[in-house]
């Protein structure tokens, strides 16, 4: 008898766990599907910066570089700097072989004393002659005759003044000075050289201005030009310093095309300051410019500006939502068009800067029009429309629910009785 009064009470034990554990599979079961069937991905509303960016590589060089030649031909007698020489406006920095140029100049003396010479002569002789013609004592052959002479000497006079003049500034030629304040970055001759000036100059020094600071030749795409303008900033590394960032302005967009292999670039002039020296010219830049770019704005995920719900997903999902929470209905018991998709009224067509996106408020979605600014392809300046920590959905999927009390968290709560459904959770 007390063996079945035991097994009775044991059997009776385990139904009552059973009928417990079931009840609450049901109303687990029931409480996640009478709340909803989706899974909501969202993204949140924060501050950050916009940049709409475009990107080209160009070479460094010096904001002034002056390329020193001669304009008279000789030996170089006498170099006065080096590679890396720091050299002053007005600094004497070669000297070619005068003596050639000494003995032309000399030689060009001599014929303006002897033009001064006859100058004088042929001078004082139309004057006898003027005062003869006009008392008639004179022919008009004769007087023409001194005239002309007189007045061919005025022009050897001339003509050997210049000689002069030019043989003093070929002689000054042969002293070669500095241009600029700068270095010497090449020395392209060695004493005892011989330069010869022709229809080219012979390059004898380069000479750059200071290289604290540089510039930057950039070579942007045509398709990337029309958006690069003067003033705006540019980042840029080199490869001798692939950790490092330089800052830079575009100070110059030039208009002259440059065709490389069928593709067209313009020249980019970008200013660079270097005061520790660390840029040098010829280097290689691989330049930034920010075409557009705010600071400390409101910045939403892209993705949430191309997200707009399904019609059958809008309906299922409204439906499965408490009847206290769902938008108001118009005739045929249905959802309205602008609730659904977010449309407008009248159908008409949003300005570009205007989009509507779905915001997540509370058990519920809404759309909301935004009035957007800058992009970078990626995020998106946010205007006006929403606010700092709002949740803007980006994908609207069935799946798993998520645990009232535990809406915002990253991990979805799954009942151990319900099979999981495809789908990721989200907010």
């Amino acid at each position: 008898m007390k063996k079945k009064i035991l097994k009775y009470r044991r059997s009776l034990g385990v139904a009552v766990i059973l009928m417990t554990l079931t009840t609450y599979a049901f109303a687990y079961l029931f409480n996640g599907l009478e709340k909803s069937d989706f899974v909501l991905e969202t993204t949140i509303v924060e501050r950050g910066t916009v940049s709409n960016i475009i990107t080209a590589t160009g070479t460094l060089e010096a904001t002034n570089t002056v390329i020193v030649g001669t304009q008279v031909s000789g030996v170089i007698e006498k170099i006065y700097v080096d590679f890396n020489s720091e050299v002053k406006k007005g600094q004497k920095i070669a000297e070619l072989d005068k003596s050639t140029l000494q003995s032309s100049l000399e030689n060009a003396e001599a014929d303006l004393y002897n033009a001064q010479a006859e100058f004088e002569y042929q001078q004082a002789n139309f004057n006898r002659n003027e005062a003869f013609f006009k008392k008639d004592l004179l022919s008009a052959s004769d007087y023409d005759l001194a005239k002309y002479n007189f007045k061919k000497s005025q022009a050897g006079l001339k003509s050997a003044t210049a000689n002069l003049n030019k043989a003093k500034r070929n002689l000054s030629y042969a002293t070669i000075y500095s241009p600029i304040d700068g270095i010497v970055l090449n020395r392209a001759v060695e004493e005892g050289q011989t330069v010869t000036a022709s229809m080219n100059t012979p390059e004898l020094f380069t000479i750059t201005n200071d290289l604290a600071e540089m510039q930057v030749e950039a070579d942007v795409d045509e398709a990337d030009i029309g958006m690069v303008k003067e003033g705006q900033r540019v980042e840029f590394t080199v490869d001798a310093f692939p950790e490092e960032t330089f800052s830079g302005e575009i100070t110059e967009v030039r208009l002259q095309p440059t065709e490389t292999s069928n593709v067209i670039t313009y020249t980019v002039i970008v200013s660079a300051q270097n005061p520790k020296l660390k840029l040098k010219p010829g280097m290689t830049a691989s330049i930034t410019d920010y075409v557009e770019e705010v600071n400390d704005v409101l910045v939403l995920a892209g993705k949430a500006i191309r997200f707009t719900p399904d019609r059958e997903q809008m309906m299922d999902y409204f439906s499965s939502l408490p009847e206290s929470e769902r938008p108001q209905r118009r005739s045929g018991n249905r959802p309205s068009a602008t609730a659904e998709q977010g449309e407008s009224p009248q159908g008409e067509e949003m300005p570009d800067n205007l989009k509507r996106v779905w915001v997540k408020d509370g058990s519920t979605i809404k759309p909301v029009t935004i009035e957007t600014g800058v992009t970078d392809g990626s995020n998106i300046e946010i205007i006006s429309g929403l606010n700092e920590g709002d949740y803007v959905i980006t994908a609207m999927e069935m799946g798993s629910t998520t645990s009232p009390d535990n809406e915002d968290s990253e991990e979805t709560q799954k009942s151990p009785f319900v099979q999981e459904r495809p789908g990721r959770p989200g907010k």
